[in-house]
Order: structure tokens, then C-alpha cells, then sequence
């Protein structure tokens, strides 16, 4: 048997390599393989988004009749539910496969373990869920998201060693070398969406785009949060179509790329616009600033990750922080979890997380 289990793990991690790239959000990233009844591969399919066809029946389709008493393996949970598409457990159970291998289980609650239940109530074998981890850890954000209603925001900053992310007059380019600035730009490439606040949208006029070789098309959604002041109507980003979060209408995008969410103060109910930004199928928002967004949200917990260049670079004064806030005693910080440290060409690139407070 434990051959066996060896196997099907390393055909799972096949099946994640196959699915690996895609961009399927707000559905999650899953591969899938068959193997006919003695073992050789017949079919593979990936998901690639919403109304299009999932892995599991790419795969079952690609190995037609050769899949009757095989084995289909699937990186998660095959879905229970309709939605744009047929719930995958009809077209399994039509199959004529004998054996279902599992790499995680669903965590969307429509799923969330009837999916095999299903199957082994028609007297399939199901085997798994086999690769939690590794499943999660190839598409975290589809994980949070069902889980908490809301994106997996990440807070990226390029700063200088003693911590600035712009000098007191605003300039800030380029604050990182060239290879930092393309590793940004592969995050961003990866994210749903990018965030910024009003500030910096007037200060830096950002078209928040992937500006790299080959970059993927669409651009990830452009996401303002604007405060009480009326928003500039001439920046590079109306182009883009961009979604904006205010405590009240506005006159510059259409009232459907509006997310309005009054807060106190005037300002924006972050966590309800995190709620809201998750019902619109955003997964993963990269936060790009500036300090008083950055700052805001981490007060109320927001920040789930962080990504921060620090350069080869030192203000040796006080200029803007990465973000604005009281920091009136130590007992207000949090511990974070460094996760990653690596070198990008002169700088430096951290990955963190923050701690999560002992019950």
C-alpha cells in the first residue's frame, strides 16, 4: 500500500506542475490526470477559468474510453455543485474510472467534502485527500478566499535600508535597482489585482501594470481607495477601467467600478470593502500604497503577507514610511514570520507573514 500511496502522490504533484502558470481565479487552480487500468496516462486537463471546461473533464474527455476502469487523479476535490459548468462528479461517475485519487479537499462550502462523498457513495475508491499542503501552497489565495469571504491582500515596499520608502518631497524612483523592480512587476503579474490610495495616486500617477516581456493579458483589475477629497480627474489610470472603493459616489469611473463603503471619519470601511472586493472574485490583491492604506490596513488586520525590497540604499534621514501611524510603544507591534530572504540583484527581497496571536 505504500508504494502505492508513493505513487499516486507523485502523480498529484504531476498533475500541480501541469496546472502550475494558469490563472483561473475566482476558481481554483487545479490539473488533473487519468490513468487507464494498467497505469499508462491517457488524459490531462487544467482549468483555465470560469465557463470553461474543468481539469477533470479535459482529462476524462482526452481519454475517452480508455479511462473505464482506470484511475483519476485530480489535484482537488472534484466540485459537487452546478455553476457555469456541470458539477464534475456527474461526468466522473459516468466515466467508467474505478478509482478517484485526491490531492486536497475543497474548502468552498458547497463542496467541502460532498464531492467525495459523492463518488464513494456509488462504490468508487477514493483515496485522499494526499497533498494538502502542497495544494494549498500552489494556490493559497483560492484557499483564504473561501475560507474568510475575502482577498489575500499582500503588502509590497521597496525602501531603503533604514526603512524609507520615499524622500520628503515624494520622489521615490527609483528607490530599488532594475532587478528588484522586475521581481515586483512578476508579482504583480500574479496578483488579481493591485491597490493603491488616493495619495499615491496623486503623487506618483501610477498605470499599476505588469510591464514586463510577455505579460499576460488582462492586466490585473487597477483598485483605488480613496478618502473625503475629490479624486484628480486626469491620471493614467482611468484608462484602465479601474475599480474605486470611496466613502461616497464619485464622478470619475461609471457607478458600477464603484465599491462604496462609509466609514468613520469620513473615511473607508476597509473591512467591508475587503468583503466586497472578495464577492467581486478577487483572490489576491498586491497593495502598493501608500503608507496611510498600508498602515490603515494593517491596524485592522488586513495585511496577510508581505513582499518588501529593502535597497542597497541608505536615506540617513527621515523621509515617508512604508506605513502611517502611531507607533507610541514596542507593545504595539506585532511578530511577523520571515518565511524568505534572498538576494535580487543589489537588494534584498523579504517574504513575511504576521504571527498569528496564541488563543
Amino acid at each position: 500500500m505504500g508504494s502505492v500511496t508513493a505513487e499516486r502522490r507523485r502523480l498529484l504533484r504531476r498533475a500541480l506542475r501541469e496546472a502550475a502558470g494558469t490563472r483561473p481565479h475566482p476558481n481554483p487552480r487545479v490539473g488533473a490526470l487519468v490513468m487507464d487500468s494498467g497505469g499508462q496516462l491517457v488524459g490531462t486537463g487544467v482549468h483555465l477559468g470560469p465557463g470553461t471546461p474543468h481539469a477533470e473533464t479535459l482529462a476524462l474527455d482526452e481519454a475517452g474510453p480508455r479511462a473505464r476502469g482506470g484511475t483519476l487523479i485530480t489535484t482537488l476535490e472534484p466540485c459537487a455543485h452546478s455553476g457555469r459548468t456541470p458539477p464534475c462528479v456527474d461526468r466522473i461517475t459516468n466515466s467508467g474510472v474505478a478509482a478517484v485519487v485526491v490531492g486536497a479537499d475543497d474548502p468552498d462550502r458547497r463542496v467541502s467534502g460532498r464531492g467525495r462523498a459523492i463518488l464513494e457513495e456509488v462504490g468508487m475508491e477514493v483515496a485522499g485527500p494526499l497533498l494538502t499542503d502542497e495544494v494549498e501552497a500552489a494556490d493559497p489565495a483560492y484557499f483564504h478566499h473561501r475560507r474568510t469571504g475575502r482577498p489575500r491582500f499582500t503588502l509590497k515596499a521597496a525602501a531603503t535600508l533604514d526603512g524609507w520608502t520615499a524622500a520628503r518631497d515624494g520622489t521615490s524612483q527609483w528607490i530599488s535597482g532594475p532587478a528588484a523592480r522586475r521581481d515586483g512587476h512578476r508579482l504583480r503579474a500574479s496578483a488579481d489585482a493591485v491597490m493603491v490610495g488616493a495619495g499615491t495616486l496623486r503623487a506618483d500617477d501610477p498605470r499599476l501594470t505588469v510591464r514586463l516581456e510577455g505579460a499576460r493579458t488582462p492586466q490585473p483589475l487597477a483598485v483605488l481607495v480613496a478618502g473625503r477629497a475629490p479624486l484628480p480627474p486626469v491620471r493614467k489610470v482611468w484608462d484602465r477601467c479601474p475599480l474605486v472603493v470611496a466613502p461616497q459616489p464619485t464622478d470619475v469611473v461609471p457607478p458600477d467600478l464603484q465599491v462604496i463603503v462609509p466609514g468613520g471619519e469620513g473615511l473607508v470601511d476597509l473591512a467591508r470593502a475587503a468583503t466586497a472586493l472578495g464577492r467581486r472574485g478577487l483572490l489576491e490583491v498586491l497593495v502598493e500604497g501608500g503608507p496611510r492604506l498600508a498602515g490603515a490596513m494593517w491596524s485592522v488586520g488586513l495585511i496577510d503577507r508581505g513582499v518588501f525590497y529593502l535597497a542597497a540604499r541608505v536615506a540617513g534621514g527621515e523621509g515617508m514610511p512604508v506605513m502611517r501611524g502611531a507607533f507610541s510603544t514596542l507593545l504595539d507591534s506585532r511578530e511577523v514570520i520571515i518565511e524568505d530572504v534572498q538576494r535580487v540583484g543589489e537588494d534584498l527581497r523579504i517574504e513575511w507573514r504576521p504571527r498569528k496571536e496564541s488563543a
